[in-house]
């Protein structure tokens, strides 16, 4: 326990002191986008994801070096090292999304931006390479319960099928909703402080510090992140919170209960599939600065069936998003 406090606290302040200083750096290296739910269209940094990762990767590092040297306890490293260089991996491919910026600002599904970004269908094979770790080290357990249908061994299919599509799946789930001050980190703190809560409970201590880490890491990203942002999170923080997200339920052998969490984006999933995943969950700004339904009553996102229920700020409509994560995220603890 000590050294899982520990590991939280280094990422909360490495995240908090370090956003900042890379908020200074990517404006400097153009690494921009535009921050669309405002009049101005005023460009802020993006790719946040980083300054996440940063948090993430010091808490575990220090987690691992805390249990090897202080109590000489290395059984959790392998399956942890594994997890790491997953971050890595899928943070990296994150950013290079994000470096996808226009010197003009091109129509991109309905909206002027400068950041293009990668070909949708283009994005899973990307984050498919971040699964490898855990595959090598065949992560988690092969028997899994699937809701209405029970216990289901699948033996060297888990690791070989299961894993990649958990890992690639639950990436571009995140990556689908978004857009609004906030909602993407807020979202973030909930179902990972949810599922770390629930780990630390069972006693998965490998899985809890992975969440943990991640969720005191997002809080401190929240500053800068909260209406009106200073810093977007970009493609390089879903990408990483939906990898972790899957790392950390294989590992603790959670599947069911990070289902059930994840939920939200897995109805995001089938509502965007009703516009062939080309609708935007950004609204229209209209002349009071209220959100606008961008389809007018049709849904094809969270976002506008909040958008719908009247004439509400950006901020507010971050803050019904985190809502209804928490709904989601409570029902473990209810069960």
């Amino acid at each position: 326990m000590n050294a899982l406090i520990v590991s939280t606290i280094i990422s909360f302040f490495t995240t908090f002191v370090i956003t900042p200083y890379l908020i200074q750096f990517l404006y400097a290296a153009n690494v921009v986008g535009l921050d669309l739910h405002k009049k101005k269209k005023p460009k802020l940094p993006v790719s946040g994801g980083i300054c996440v990762a940063a948090g993430i990767l010091a808490g575990l590092l220090s987690y691992v070096g805390i249990k090897t040297f202080v109590y000489g306890d290395q059984m959790n490293s392998i399956n942890l090292l594994a997890v790491i260089s997953s971050i890595l991996i899928v943070t990296f491919v994150g950013l290079f999304d994000d470096l996808n910026v226009s010197s003009k600002m091109k129509k991109i599904k309905g909206y002027l931006d400068i950041r293009i970004g990668l070909p949708q269908w283009f994005k899973p094979l990307l984050t498919l390479p971040a699964a490898i770790p855990l595959m090598v080290i065949s992560a988690g357990v092969t028997t899994m319960g699937i809701p209405f249908i029970g216990n289901i061994n699948f033996g060297i299919l888990y690791p070989l099928l299961i894993i990649p599509i958990g890992v690639v799946a639950t990436s571009n789930a995140v990556n689908l909703l978004g857009g609004f001050n906030g909602s993407e980190a807020g979202m973030g703190i909930v179902y990972t402080l949810s599922l770390g809560i629930f780990a630390l409970l069972l006693g998965i201590e490998t899985s809890a510090v992975i969440f943990l880490t991640c969720s005191a890491s997002l809080i401190a990203f929240l500053k800068y992140n909260w209406y009106p942002a200073k810093i977007l999170p970009g493609d390089s923080l879903t990408y990483l919170l939906g990898s972790l997200v899957a790392t950390g339920v294989i590992v603790g052998n959670m599947e069911k209960i990070g289902l059930i969490v994840m939920f939200p984006f897995i109805i995001e999933f089938f509502l965007k599939a009703g516009s062939r995943f080309k609708a935007s969950c950004l609204g229209k700004v209209g002349k009071d600065g209220k959100m606008v339904p961008p389809y007018g009553k049709r849904i094809f996102s969270w976002t506008h069936i909040v958008m719908n229920l009247g004439k509400l700020t950006e901020k507010q409509v971050a803050i019904i998003l985190i809502a209804i994560e928490l709904c989601f995220a409570a029902i473990p603890f209810l069960m």
